[in-house]
């Protein structure tokens, strides 16, 4: 001891400074802030480390780090095999990414945008969707169709579509739709250990988003379970249903309107199919009221499906007032920044559907 003390008395501050260096690189931060890139470059890469099976397929994915560097360094890690670059030729690699998922392989085939899938959809549909059942559950196909959906910026009318309900309408699917890193994460890993073909629908303007992420969802081990969703504020006034992008917008307008008096109660859908009823009628029936909000086209839209459940549902007894649909306009996207914002929800109009809902 006395030894020690003598030592500590010698080299002064220099062991001062070193301890205050280990306490430093001891302690573990509780959150760290991380985007929603990045949260997903660390999904893929945790499960390719785990599973030999998992692959990655995809135009520019490999030499290029990706289109949005979603897969930045996954090629130098894990070379050309399991990274792998394809033609431009989305019905091609589709096909070859299903093939090898019948074939025992967990394949992730990246669309550039979902917008480009319209060019795969027999094989998402009738190749992978479909051959669980066709095979009297035989044959499963786990592969996981991820890329950006919804509009982004000033790319106009063929790519700005949202395919949530496109894909949501059927059967053999499940689709995915994060909104927060850790939501990408989690449901990321989630989607490639499922052994059903997972459509995986990410948003362009969210990759660069920073969000803080609990020291739980930075483990190797952290998914998040497929089919539930999570209530991002708690409210008893207006229940506000969404996914996506737009969960930040509603958050955004219950502040605003919690200035007001008003308390919106938020829920991350997270999952679009299989849909969690359950989640939002037990919001409903505490707050009496209902509003939908997303960025695909109204008619036959995912708002349109949470209103009919309602209606068809328990929950239905407990409204006090007609539900609400935040939607994008009824028109293909214009490319003219200004009619592209005017086409799209703003924190304005879910502010204005919740007023009406509310008739105040």
């Amino acid at each position: 001891m006395a030894a020690s003390l003598r030592c500590f008395l010698r080299t002064g501050r220099n062991a001062v400074s070193a301890l205050r260096r280990r306490e430093i690189h001891s302690s573990v931060p509780a959150a760290v802030q991380v985007t929603v890139r990045d949260a997903l470059n660390q999904a893929m890469d945790e499960e390719l480390e785990r599973d030999e099976r998992v692959f990655l397929l995809g135009e520019e994915v490999a030499q290029y780090d990706g289109a949005y560097k979603v897969s930045r360094g996954l090629w130098k890690k894990y070379g050309d095999k399991r990274i792998i670059d394809t033609p431009i030729t989305e019905m091609g690699f589709a096909g070859i990414a299903v093939g090898s998922a019948m074939a025992g392989l967990r394949p992730i085939c990246e669309f550039m945008t979902f917008n480009f899938s319209m060019q795969a959809i027999d094989q998402v549909i009738n190749s992978a969707a479909k051959t669980y059942y066709m095979s009297a559950g035989l044959q499963s196909v786990p592969i996981v169709f991820r890329g950006p959906n919804g509009a982004s910026a000033g790319v106009a009318a063929q790519h700005s579509q949202c395919f949530a309900a496109w894909y949501g309408h059927c059967p053999g699917l499940k689709v995915l739709s994060p909104w927060s890193s850790e939501d990408a994460k989690g449901l990321l890993k989630s989607a490639i250990r499922d052994d059903n073909p997972v459509v995986f629908l990410e948003n362009e303007l969210m990759y660069g988003v920073p969000f803080e992420m609990s020291e739980e969802s930075q483990s190797k081990d952290f998914t998040i379970p497929i089919g539930k969703a999570k209530v991002e504020r708690q409210g008893t006034h207006v229940t506000l249903v969404t996914h996506s992008r737009y969960v930040s917008h509603c958050l955004d307008a219950a502040v605003v309107l919690a200035k007001e008096g008003i308390e919106c109660e938020v829920i991350n859908l997270r999952t679009i199919r299989p849909l969690d009823v359950e989640c939002i009628e037990t919001s409903v029936m505490k707050t009496n009221h209902l509003v939908t909000v997303e960025g695909g086209w109204p008619q036959f839209g995912v708002g349109a499906e949470i209103c009919a459940r309602i209606m068809e549902g328990p929950a239905f007894n407990y409204l006090d007032a007609p539900a609400t649909r935040v939607t994008g306009v009824d028109i293909p996207m214009p490319y003219a920044k200004i009619l592209e914002d005017n086409s799209v929800p703003q924190i304005k109009d879910i502010i204005f559907s919740v007023k009406k809902t509310l008739n105040v």
